[in-house]
């Protein structure tokens, strides 16, 4: 297993749920990915779920604040390691995006804030204290992938590799163009083009490893879940397919080849 220990800056270091109805993501995420669920209370009546896989923190959710976030879908957000958030923060808006929330102190356990680059798509920063982040990563039922799906290609390009010193491999493979998202020479996540008329906004797409794509997909539709790119191969790399939960959350999984 890919136990992991600390995060380097520019990594994506956690993942994420905002839902709004934990009680029942917490046992879909069980089931599909055979998580355990730790309750952490933030005020009456208010937990943060911290999902382990065999014992390691693999992700997290907590419920959306009906007046607060009214309006927002539930959603998985990705966390990109800093060693200063609000270093990254200003530097997010010099290359013209957005900070959302200025970066704030969650407890002890690290700082984070919450951006939004040129396009559109909102992206985390988090700057480690007693929490370093996601303790495993690329086995199955673990995050494994970052991909940008974004409106503006060549902008969004431009502000990853100045913000946190990504390298952008571009090809293109019948016919599609896509960008691979490299951190010190390893590939990290990935970018492509939302296609025209695309009712969705930038936004970044998290991918979890499993054993076995088809499975894993057919399991997640009997548990409830709809499907938006059924198993599809990726040539000479494995196999993906495109969910939402029963709360519509979207994410992705992947079989490596």
């Amino acid at each position: 297993m890919s136990i992991v220990s600390s995060h380097e800056p520019g990594a994506f270091c956690w993942v994420e749920l905002a839902t709004n109805d934990q009680q029942a993501a917490k046992a879909f995420y069980a089931e599909l990915f055979d998580w355990t669920a730790n309750d952490n209370e933030m005020g009456p009546g208010s937990f943060y779920t911290i999902f382990q896989l065999h014992g390691n923190d693999a992700a997290a959710a907590y419920t959306l604040d009906a007046e607060r976030q009214a309006g927002i879908p539930p959603h998985w957000a990705i966390y990109v390691c800093s060693n200063d958030a609000e270093a990254t923060a200003k530097r997010c808006a010099e290359l013209g995006g957005e900070i959302v929330l200025p970066a704030f102190d969650v407890y002890d356990l690290g700082r984070m804030a919450v951006l939004k680059d040129p396009t559109g798509a909102f992206h985390n920063i988090w700057q480690p204290g007693k929490n370093t982040g996601i303790g495993v990563q690329n086995e199955p039922g673990s995050f494994c992938w970052g991909q940008l799906n974004s409106s503006d290609t060549i902008k969004a390009e431009a502000y990853y590799t100045a913000l946190f010193d990504w390298k952008a491999n571009t090809g293109s493979d019948g016919g599609m163009t896509y960008t691979e998202w490299q951190l010190n020479g390893t590939a990290i996540g990935g970018m492509m083009a939302l296609p025209d008329g695309a009712m969705a906004p930038s936004h970044w797409l998290a991918y979890f490893s499993v054993v076995d794509c088809n499975a894993s997909a057919a399991k997640a539709q009997s548990l409830g879940a709809a499907t938006y790119v059924p198993p599809t191969d990726i040539p000479n790399t494995g196999r993906f397919a495109v969910m939402a939960d029963p709360q519509g959350a979207v994410f992705a999984i992947f079989q490596q080849a």
